[in-house]
């Protein structure tokens, strides 16, 4: 015959020192009585600081940031939040409060335990509305308090330091871009004046479109005249002096006509010298056109770079300043073993009022 295996309040119920119920029963007051004085002592406070990364519109310089080119953050709204928990939670910062507050000599401690127990006691976390909080809750309020004060400055002073290497960085690339642009721009301008003075032309676009314009002129004065000679001959014969002197002038326009209407590039007022000329003006102005918006919109980047640089150390608003919260703390390590202590207890007290029944079976 051999005894079912019994559960644990079972095994726990018939222990000789819990087997009697005054016994029982001070026990468990005592050690949930000792838990809710750990519970309340020693007190301890919470102190916390709140932060968030800061948008250019809140600062208004949105729109002076558009106009020189520059970007409000240099992380990007999606990402500012998390870059600003990496930097938080790197070893970097910590050694920063280490170093501003003395931690070393203040907690005894080598620096890998002093990092230990900042990683351990600091709790960095993301809030809704990209808020980033610290908090640390210490028996002494002050030595709290001081410890969030230097997390927020350690993280202000960290990400400025990111943000100006990340201009310099800009700024570098933008400078090269626009000697590039300058280059190109003295090159083009340089072939367009070249083609002014070859060309004689002040205005070339305007002389180009000027002697396109001579074809329908030469028609319509050579239209007048035939008329006037026309007009001339039914009072004169070709041997006059004036009819002769229209059809001299009429021969003269023709000829121009005829030279303007030649499709020959050579020819400088033809169509052809026309057409060759104005695609080459086309073309020069075009590459001084591209040239000048590519150096004018570098030189407008470079300049929002000072911009950046003048707000880099603006990337984190403190919305909160280091405070320590009036509300009562309680230590949840010994409220936790108080809440088990008690339920084990009025387990094993229903565990003794309602038994289960033991049935002893035979193999």
């Amino acid at each position: 015959m051999t005894r079912p295996p019994r559960s644990i309040i079972g095994t726990v119920a018939r222990l000789p020192i819990v087997r009697h119920s005054w016994m029982r029963r001070l026990l468990l007051a005592i050690a949930v009585l000792i838990c809710g004085i750990l519970t309340l002592f020693p007190q301890e406070y919470r102190a916390a600081v709140s932060l968030t990364p800061t948008d250019p519109a809140s600062l208004g310089l949105s729109s002076t940031l558009g106009q020189l080119g520059a970007v409000g953050n240099v992380f990007g709204n999606q990402a500012a939040v998390e870059v600003s928990l990496k930097v938080a939670r790197s070893e970097y910062v910590r050694s920063l409060v280490v170093k501003q507050l003395d931690l070393e000599k203040t907690l005894q401690k080598s620096m890998v335990e002093t990092h230990r127990w900042l990683d351990r006691e600091v709790d960095i976390r993301a809030l809704r509305g990209g808020i980033i909080q610290f908090e640390t809750e210490q028996r002494d309020p002050e030595f709290g308090r001081r410890i969030v004060a230097a997390y927020g400055q350690a993280v202000r002073e960290q990400l400025a330091i990111v943000a100006r290497s990340q201009t310099i960085q800009k700024r570098d690339i933008l400078v090269q871009l626009v000697d590039n642009a300058s280059e190109r721009l003295s090159r083009a301008q340089v072939a367009y004046d070249s083609f002014r003075l070859q060309t004689r032309y002040s205005s070339p676009q305007a002389a180009i479109y000027a002697a396109g314009d001579r074809i329908p002129e030469l028609e319509a004065i050579i239209r007048s005249k035939e008329v006037q000679l026309s007009a001339m001959r039914q009072f004169a014969t070709d041997d006059n002096i004036r009819v002769r002197q229209v059809r001299a002038e009429i021969g003269s326009l023709q000829s121009q006509l005829a030279e303007a209407r030649s499709t020959s590039p050579s020819k400088t007022s033809s169509v052809g010298g026309v057409v060759r000329q104005s695609t080459q003006v086309d073309k020069l102005r075009r590459e001084l056109d591209v040239a000048q918006s590519l150096y004018d919109n570098y030189k407008r980047y470079l300049q929002g770079t000072s911009v950046e640089d003048l707000t880099s150390s603006a990337n984190i608003r403190i919305l909160e300043p280091p405070f320590v919260d009036t509300a009562r703390q309680f230590n949840t390590l010994p409220l936790a073993i108080g809440i088990v202590i008690l339920l084990l207890g009025l387990a094993i007290e229903f565990y003794s009022i309602r038994p289960p029944l033991e049935v002893w079976e035979g193999r």
